[in-house]
């Protein structure tokens, strides 16, 4: 390979490990160009599966500032770099690798961890984040649903009770007893007794004279 299409492929392979979420490891010997080409297709647009050299990519690894990798870089390797869900990306290649065991996985890295092979097939076991967030989304929905109840039920109540105190009012204003009247209204009432009893007085007293008179 030219030193400028060395210089080129690092370039890559670093912007790859800076960029990924996740990189799988593998050793692909045996496996066809045809082979090669469906686990590409399987993996989707967000996976990007390619052969390397070890050398170029302990390079690219340590300009990316990625360790640990080197026990992983040995015999014919191949590296799945996943732009999208580690998850996804690992159940594609432990499916392919079932119906295609010429494919080995080797180990990873994922968020700077580095990952053994049992760690990646544990990955794989884990529902994908579409699944985890429709669960999620059913669980939120669910509590809306039981805080909507509890709220609900004293609300029933509340408007029960005012309907009933409501009913109750008219009757119990029926039996209640007229309303004394207000000390206001008995004064009024003494003084009219009173100026009446005297203008009767004033009345008798002109006749009396009247008939004396006479």
């Amino acid at each position: 390979m030219a030193r400028e299409a060395k210089v080129s492929a690092v370039a890559e392979l670093t912007e790859h490990f800076r960029t990924s979420n996740a990189a799988v490891l593998t050793e692909y010997r045996g496996l066809t160009v045809a082979q090669l080409k469906a686990l590409r297709k399987a993996l989707g647009s967000n996976v990007s599966f390619a052969v390397v050299k070890n050398t170029l990519t302990r390079i690219a690894a340590r300009d990316a500032g990625v360790t640990g990798l080197d026990d992983l870089l040995a015999g014919p390797s191949a590296i799945a770099f996943v732009k999208g869900d580690p998850v996804d990306a690992a159940k594609g290649i432990r499916d392919f690798a079932r119906e295609n065991p010429a494919l080995v996985v080797k180990g990873g890295l994922m968020d700077g961890a580095l990952l053994s092979a049992a760690d990646l097939a544990k990955i794989a076991d884990l529902e994908s984040r579409e699944v985890l967030l429709a669960k999620l989304a059913g669980a939120m929905k669910a509590k809306q649903s039981q805080a909507a109840a509890l709220f609900a039920a004293p609300l029933s109540k509340a408007a029960r009770a005012f309907a009933a105190l409501q009913d109750k009012l008219p009757a119990d204003a029926a039996a209640a007893p007229a309303p004394a009247p207000a000390p206001a209204a008995e004064a009024e009432a003494d003084h009219v007794s009173e100026a009446s009893a005297a203008e009767d007085s004033s009345e008798a007293s002109a006749e009396v004279a009247e008939s004396t008179e006479g």
